[in-house]
């Protein structure tokens, strides 16, 4: 049996624009991902922690606001520091070229700006969690 991909969706901050978000967690559910949305007002930690309850593969952060340039950062040093093996991906219409490639320094494994197609965003999204399983698969067992 396949692994159901597993996603976080929410926002950071005080950013309140999250009819994407919404948006992005109906189109990953129906096709066929478990997704978790965690809504508006999430902390780096709070991203986190739900990573490690709900042992996600993927967290997506929605970015309708300037705000995700400074906790994204904090998120991947949290991530680090919990030795949480779990991709970030960003989407949003304000993230420019040069804030995609300061995200990508940062470690986000992909940055979906407006001209996203669903097909696109759904197949990365599928792959990164399919290339976690096989990471998860290959650690040695204690």
């Amino acid at each position: 049996m396949a692994h159901r991909p597993k996603v976080i969706v929410g926002l950071l901050g005080i950013d309140q624009h999250e009819v994407g978000a919404i948006a992005i967690s109906g189109l990953l559910r129906d096709a066929g991902m478990e997704v978790i949305y965690v809504g508006r007002y999430n902390t780096p930690a709070s991203f986190a922690r739900v990573a490690l309850h709900e042992d996600a593969d993927v967290i997506g952060i929605s970015c309708h606001s300037w705000e995700y340039l400074e906790y994204v950062p904090e998120l991947m040093a949290t991530l680090r520091v919990e030795a949480l093996d779990v991709d970030v991906v960003l989407g949003g219409s304000v993230i420019t070229p040069s804030d995609a490639d300061q995200m990508r320094k940062a470690g986000v494994a992909a940055i979906f700006g407006p001209d996203a197609k669903p097909d696109q965003i759904v197949g990365d999204i599928r792959a990164l969690a399919s290339a976690r399983q096989q990471r998860l698969r290959a650690e040695p067992k204690d």
